[in-house]
């Protein structure tokens, strides 16, 4: 191997923030870390655990149930259209949001791996961990619905219009871009800087995911507690933030835009 692509492939050092020892600091981060998951992925994570025991309670099997990803959400197209787009600003910001955060705090962006010095290999580990994950995933998810512990899962209902590609496509990055910066990115920093053990804040921030999927059922937990595990230790090892971001997009956009033009076609699509 040439000293070129020893470089090209060298991973960065990872930044570790000086932990926080001052009490009212700790506290404040402590105070911050509520709050922003209270009010994004925190939340969704306790409103998918009740969704998930309501499917319980149901008479029907959870494999017999449906949950659908991306809904029409207006009568008309035009509104729908911008409907569907307001709901990806939303993603972004809580992204945002956290990415702020860490700025306002005195962290920079390169230090958790949003900067834009490489991102040809950005791109190449993210197309190789989606490629990772992706096919067991699907695997894994397919056996949970045929076994009747997860629910049967549409990534999208929304109507043949020009465009439904489009959105999927936005609201796939918007989802990759929330909840990678937030539970990598922001969460595993702060986590760092209170003191946290690498492997305790890494399960942490797995389950964390793995909750805001439970409304799939348990299989969508199990599937998205790996993906937190594989993720997590790949930014702690690589201190890269883009290529999370490039492989979760990329699967979700492969599992949104291609169900919808498989759907009706494929019979053992749900």
């Amino acid at each position: 191997m040439t000293s070129l692509a020893r470089e090209w492939l060298r991973p960065e050092r990872p930044a570790v923030p000086e932990p926080v020892t001052s009490e009212p600091e700790r506290r404040a981060l402590k105070i911050e870390l509520w709050i922003v998951f209270s009010v994004t992925l925190g939340l969704s994570g306790a409103r998918s655990l009740l969704s998930l025991i309501n499917s319980l309670l149901q008479p029907e099997p959870l494999n017999s149930q449906h949950v659908a990803l991306n809904v029409p959400q207006a009568v008309t197209s035009l509104l729908d259209l911008l409907a569907q787009l307001l709901s990806a600003v939303q993603l972004f910001a809580w992204g945002a949001l956290g990415a702020y955060l860490l700025v306002r705090g005195g962290i920079r962006l390169s230090a958790v791996g949003l900067d834009r010095t490489r991102p040809a290999r950005d791109v190449l580990w993210g197309a190789g961990l989606a490629a990772l994950i992706g096919i067991p995933g699907l695997a894994l998810y397919f056996a949970s619905w045929k076994l009747g512990f997860s629910l049967a899962v549409q990534p999208s209902t929304l109507t043949d219009t020009w465009w439904r590609p489009v959105a999927l496509v936005v609201s796939a990055a918007g989802n990759a871009f929330a909840e990678e910066v937030l539970v990598i990115g922001y969460l595993l920093t702060r986590l760092r800087q209170l003191g946290m053990r690498e492997n305790t804040g890494l399960l942490g921030a797995a389950v964390l995911r793995g909750s805001y999927h439970l409304y799939q059922g348990f299989g969508g937990f199990v599937g998205n507690l790996i993906m937190g595990l594989v993720f997590g230790r790949f930014w702690q090892r690589t201190n890269r933030l883009w290529p999370l971001i490039v492989a979760h997009t990329l699967l979700d956009v492969v599992s949104f835009v291609g169900y919808s033009l498989l759907r009706g076609h494929v019979s053992w699509l749900p």
